[in-house]
């Protein structure tokens, strides 16, 4: 389990210390304020753990992470990364089970990471990054535009989802029994979608299957592709009980229901072992966490960007001070104010 995050001028993040991490974990904040930013920079070392000393690769982890910094964020050079008004480098450390893995780099880095330090031992797990925008229509696009093409434009939080959609074990096989937990989230997840997604090797691409029926992926609707994706990881078992999900926007195109069965499995999931990083701007995610919070007794830390620095929260003492919540709050005294008019 990922247990702290320290960042200084890493892109629109100055500074952001976000300790005592738990199961769940929420980000909030407006447009911009670099929710997303922080989750790729959380992902692109969590990779790089995942990576290193892996079956037969031999690149080191400074190899790897650049590599996975330059694709993630995509820039012309990773220096660029560093904050434009900063005198002084980019530093990251992420702590897992009490082991530090650190690395920093000045703006004139362009293709090696020299200050690395790694006291992580080697990770079996596989995390995985699920973006805003679902993937499975554009899953050949993102392939060979990465793979044939290697060109800038899907990141690899999109070129390794659809990699993992595609996962088989080393046997080539998917086989053995499911994790209780996982199996009964996958049910779950199928109930809110009414149906499955399959890969149709002869066509190369994604279909929807309700009972007797197959519908093609691009007239499916946003949100089932969405949840489904999540349901083919848990079903071709690319996660397991140590994998850390990081969401961006998990309400993106679903009804508010939908979110709060979703958010239900998540905490199902969580308790099995996986732990999850949510970036959101919606208040209906922001109270059923809260509700989940409580109900469970959980510690749900929450970050928050407020008047233009982090603060840090936790969920289980009760709902944050933030402009999201504020916001909603406003927007439903407004409507009783209405009412009595």
């Amino acid at each position: 389990m990922i247990q702290q995050i320290k960042l200084d001028n890493f892109g629109p993040l100055t500074s952001l210390n976000w300790s005592n991490l738990s199961k769940i974990n929420l980000v909030i904040g407006g447009n911009g304020s670099g929710k997303t930013f922080l989750l790729k920079a959380i992902y692109s070392s969590l990779r790089t753990l995942e990576e290193y000393k892996r079956g037969n690769e031999q690149k080191t982890a400074s190899e790897i992470l650049f590599d996975k910094l330059y694709w993630t964020f995509q820039t012309e050079k990773i220096g660029d990364l560093v904050r434009k008004t900063s005198y002084t480098p980019l530093s990251s450390q992420l702590t897992i089970n009490n082991q530090q893995f650190n690395y920093s780099f000045g703006k004139d880095t362009s293709k090696q990471i020299s200050s690395l330090e790694n006291h992580v031992s080697p990770l079996t797990s596989n995390s995985i990054f699920l973006p805003a925008k679902e993937v499975l229509s554009l899953h050949q696009i993102i392939l060979e535009s990465r793979e044939k093409d290697k060109v800038f434009g899907f990141d690899d939080t999109y070129y390794d989802l659809a990699k993992a959609l595609r996962y088989k074990r080393p046997n080539g096989k998917v086989g053995g029994k499911n994790i209780d937990e996982f199996a009964k989230s996958r049910g779950k997840l199928e109930k809110i979608i009414g149906g499955v997604i399959e890969y149709d090797d002869a066509s190369g691409s994604w279909l929807f299957v309700k009972g007797r029926y197959k519908f093609p992926i691009g007239v499916t609707a946003e949100g089932i592709k969405k949840i489904a994706i999540l349901d083919t990881l848990l079903s071709n078992r690319y996660l397991s009980a140590n994998s850390v999900v990081l969401i961006d926007e998990p309400e993106s195109a679903l009804h508010p229901t939908a979110i709060a069965d979703l958010l239900d499995i998540v905490a199902m999931l969580a308790e099995r072992g996986i732990q999850f990083f949510m970036a959101s701007h919606s208040y209906f995610v922001i109270k059923k966490l809260y509700l989940i919070a409580q109900e469970k007794g959980w510690s749900i830390p929450v970050l928050a960007f407020t008047n233009e620095e982090w603060i840090g929260d936790d969920l289980k003492n009760g709902m944050p001070e933030n402009s999201i919540i504020q916001e909603s709050i406003r927007l439903y005294q407004q409507e009783v104010e209405l009412g009595f008019k």
